[in-house]
């Protein structure tokens, strides 16, 4: 996903013609207390003018979420590019992509809002990686166990700081 730390990427890929576009793929699915569509464009990025010699295709993807409890709408709007190599079938595999995508940025939010994980000074080398790993561990092992908050897993944890973590884990 092109974010905006990247500006002449994302604003390259922004200007592109996306209401042109006619190659689209619409997914719709219900689960986990939500309604979601997504809509997907694809271009071709030969001969659309683009600075960026590594661009094959660029792909433009809008997600629309109704929470059926709540009735809250969100929408959310990514781009992406391919390289040539990875530029086969996009308009049907950027569906699958993105939504694995979405996936690992949901742990993120978790990593970030439970753990203050972007407000970590840990940068260099392999530190980042290497405090993420635990994080992660910790965020699957409350998943597994049935916790939908990991910030209400992590109080109830707290509790019984001797014991309850490894009564999580469970027998070597």
């Amino acid at each position: 996903m092109v974010k905006r730390h990247q500006p002449t990427l994302h604003n390259a890929l922004r200007s592109l013609p996306w209401k042109e576009v006619t190659a689209r793929r619409y997914d719709r699915e219900a689960g986990h207390g939500r309604r979601e569509t997504r809509s997907v464009r694809t271009l071709t990025g030969t001969g659309l003018g683009l600075d960026f010699p590594h661009v094959a295709q660029a792909a433009k993807i809008h997600r629309h979420r109704t929470d059926l409890k709540t009735g809250k709408i969100t929408r959310q709007t990514g781009l992406r590019h391919h390289r040539p190599d990875d530029a086969c079938s996009l308009t049907q595999a950027i569906g699958q992509h993105t939504r694995a995508q979405w996936g690992i940025e949901a742990v993120h939010h978790v990593r970030d809002t439970t753990f203050g994980e972007d407000a970590s000074t840990i940068r260099t080398g392999h530190g980042p990686e290497n405090m993420a790993t635990p994080r992660s561990f910790a965020i699957g092992i409350l998943r597994t166990a049935g916790h939908h908050s990991i910030a209400a897993g992590l109080r109830e944890v707290s509790y019984t700081p001797f014991t309850r973590p490894l009564d999580l884990i469970g027998p070597p």
